[in-house]
């Protein structure tokens, strides 16, 4: 007599992960979805895989003497936002150059990662970690306003950067996890209402004819005078605005926005002790 033999059901993997159609060209270019900041507590280090903005801890004064505090104003900064295909996106020059062309738009205008360095620039500097730095604006070439808060930590890739830029600009603020503070927002315009009284404002241009030595010039300040410096954020030009008090030069050569920031913010670092 013959064993019977039955046909074998197949086994059910343990915690085995349900599949999903999707796009993967369209998953590849979207940001992130909802990016969002949060203000960085005394935990470990987060792994590079997070998407989370991360605050910059400012450590308290040590003394109640108040101290001047600096603004920086980028102008002219290249933050469009237009749908390219089926999805939204920032336009840049590298990835829309067609798109910008059969739009009849130069490409050497649409230039946000000018922008992302600039911002790299002064947060992670010294003198914002310092605790003197007191914000940050950001005036589009098309009008819009925006603040940044001096404790945020921005993306490190502009691929990043250019998520959260979309996402700000459609939502009109970015706030910290689990919180409602605003770290990133649009604000009314002008942006002279948020300047604090008796502040003296720099406008920074190669073209100036006023020529100085940042370091000296630095020195010149008051001890208690709240500062402003307006850089302009483009990649061609110059900015003219009608609210600064001088209108300066700090090199014989153009220099980027992010080498301008780096040379005012260590000029004030030497300046202030701040090592």
């Amino acid at each position: 007599m013959t064993r019977p033999f039955g046909v074998k059901k197949a086994r059910k993997r343990k915690n085995a992960e349900p599949k999903y159609d999707r796009e993967p060209e369209e998953d590849e270019q979207q940001p992130p979805e909802e990016p969002s900041v949060e203000i960085q507590q005394p935990t470990p280090t987060p792994s590079q895989d997070n998407d989370e903005l991360i605050g910059i801890p400012i450590p308290p004064s040590e003394t109640n003497t108040p101290k001047p505090n600096v603004i920086f104003i980028l102008e002219k900064a290249s933050l469009e936002v237009a749908k390219v295909g089926k999805n939204f996106q920032l336009l840049n020059s590298d990835e829309h150059i067609n798109f910008l062309r059969r739009n009849n738009k130069n490409p050497a205008n649409y230039r946000p990662d000018i922008t992302h360095q600039a911002l790299l620039s002064i947060l992670d500097s010294p003198l914002n970690k310092a605790g003197r730095l007191k914000a940050v604006y950001i005036k589009t070439d098309k009008g819009v306003l925006i603040e940044v808060k001096p404790y945020v930590r921005i993306p490190r890739t502009f691929k990043r950067f250019a998520g959260v830029m979309l996402e700000l600009l459609q939502k009109l603020s970015i706030s910290a996890v689990g919180k409602r503070e605003k770290l990133i927002r649009t604000i009314k315009n002008p942006v002279t209402q948020y300047l604090p009284i008796g502040s003296r404002k720099f406008g920074l241009s190669h073209s100036s004819e006023k020529l100085i030595e940042m370091y000296d010039y630095a020195r010149t300040f008051p001890s208690d005078m709240e500062l402003v410096f307006v850089v302009g954020a483009m990649a061609h030009g110059k900015i003219e605005p009608d609210y600064t008090d001088d209108y300066i030069s700090i090199s014989e050569y153009p220099l980027s926005a992010a080498n301008c920031i780096s040379r005012i913010c260590g000029a004030l670092e030497l300046n202030w002790r701040i090592l």
